[in-house]
């Protein structure tokens, strides 16, 4: 199991990543994806999250722990804290950490060889959807602190919001922005102007080191 987490752990990473995020296309039942999707995803995106640290020093092992087992405990909380106004906010900033500690690593993974394979490729495609993630929970966190946050976000329960802003942060990040959901406070605008530039940077830097990597590669 290790071995294999090791061999192919940014492909895994990516699988997990894409379920966590669209799983919601073949579901129908929200209340199922809430009570019993959700949690399934979250340990699945941890066994898949293991495979990066495998060999890594103490402490950092250590720190991806202590989210990690808040990441798969806190959706199985959801139904005895919903009520606490502020224990989604916390949820969702956790996610954010999580996933953004995970982006640190792929990205200095990506910068560190001077070689192009297939580990490359699958960890660049992993950093897009991990800042994909980040804006998620960063906004979802902001969103249960103000409802008013956003226009036309789905209210019904949680999942219905979680996908929306799937949705908004897919279309954000890619640029396309349909604009049929806006952010409507002034910070949350900033943030989101911020995040474009984020995965503006990202997409320039990382084709930047794939053209050096490959040219290194037709050098030798």
């Amino acid at each position: 199991m290790y071995k294999y987490l090791e061999n192919r752990k940014y492909e895994v990473l990516l699988t997990a990543l894409i379920l966590h995020l669209y799983i919601g296309i073949f579901l129908s039942n929200l209340l199922l994806y809430i009570k019993v999707i959700w949690p399934i995803n979250m340990v699945i995106l941890g066994i898949a999250s293991l495979g990066i640290y495998l060999g890594k020093g103490r402490s950092r092992t250590q720190i991806k722990n202590v989210l990690l087992l808040l990441v798969i405990a806190l959706p199985i909380s959801i139904p005895f804290f919903s009520g606490w106004n502020y224990f989604m906010p916390i949820l969702s900033f956790i996610y954010c950490l999580f996933f953004g500690y995970i982006f640190i690593d792929i990205f200095k993974f990506l910068v560190k060889p001077g070689y192009i394979n297939t580990d490359i490729i699958s960890a660049s495609i992993c950093g897009f959807f991990l800042i994909i993630e980040m804006a998620v929970f960063l906004l979802q966190g902001f969103y249960y602190l103000n409802s008013d946050t956003f226009t036309q976000i789905n209210e019904t329960n949680p999942a219905t919001v979680f996908m929306d802003l799937v949705y908004f942060s897919t279309i954000t990040v890619t640029t396309v922005g349909f604009g049929d959901i806006s952010p409507d406070t002034y910070s949350v605008k900033l943030i989101v102007s911020v995040l474009t530039v984020i995965s503006h940077f990202y997409t320039v830097v990382l084709i930047g080191i794939l053209i050096s990597k490959f040219s290194s590669n037709q050098n030798k």
